[in-house]
C-alpha cells in the first residue's frame, strides 16, 4: 500500500525481504530508503546496519516504518543508522510527508 502510493510522486523498487532491499540498494543507489523494522531475512535493524556499512550507501538517508513503540525500538532504529523513524500504523500521506521533508532537508531546500 505504501510502495503503491509513493510510486506516484516517486520512482520505487520493492523488495521482498532484508537481503533483496540491500541488494538492490546497493545495485540502484537509490536517493532515499524507506524500511520496515519487521522484514524476512535480516530484520531492518540489521538492513540499515548493513547499508551504512557500504560507501555507496552510507549517506543515504532511511526512513524506519515500525509497528514497535517506544524509546527503545527508537532508540535501536536510530543506534542502527535510521534518519527518521516513523510509527505504524500510519497514513501513507503521512509516510510521504516524512520521505518529503527528509528529502528536502538532504538537500537543503527546506
Amino acid at each position: 500500500m505504501y510502495a503503491e502510493f509513493l510510486s506516484s510522486s516517486f520512482e520505487v523498487l520493492e523488495a521482498a525481504d532484508g537481503l533483496e532491499a540491500l541488494d538492490l540498494a546497493l545495485r540502484h543507489r537509490p536517493d532515499l530508503i524507506v524500511t520496515d523494522v519487521s522484514l524476512p531475512g535480516i530484520d531492518g535493524f540489521e538492513l540499515v546496519t548493513r547499508l551504512r556499512r557500504h560507501a555507496v550507501t552510507r549517506q543515504t538517508p532511511i526512513v524506519c516504518l515500525s509497528g514497535y513503540g517506544g524509546d527503545v525500538y527508537e532508540e535501536r532504529a536510530r543506534k542502527a543508522g535510521c534518519n527518521q523513524i516513523v510509527q505504524k500504523p500510519c497514513l501513507p500521506d503521512e509516510l510521504a510527508r516524512a520521505v518529503h521533508q527528509l528529502l528536502a532537508e538532504i538537500r537543503g531546500t527546506e
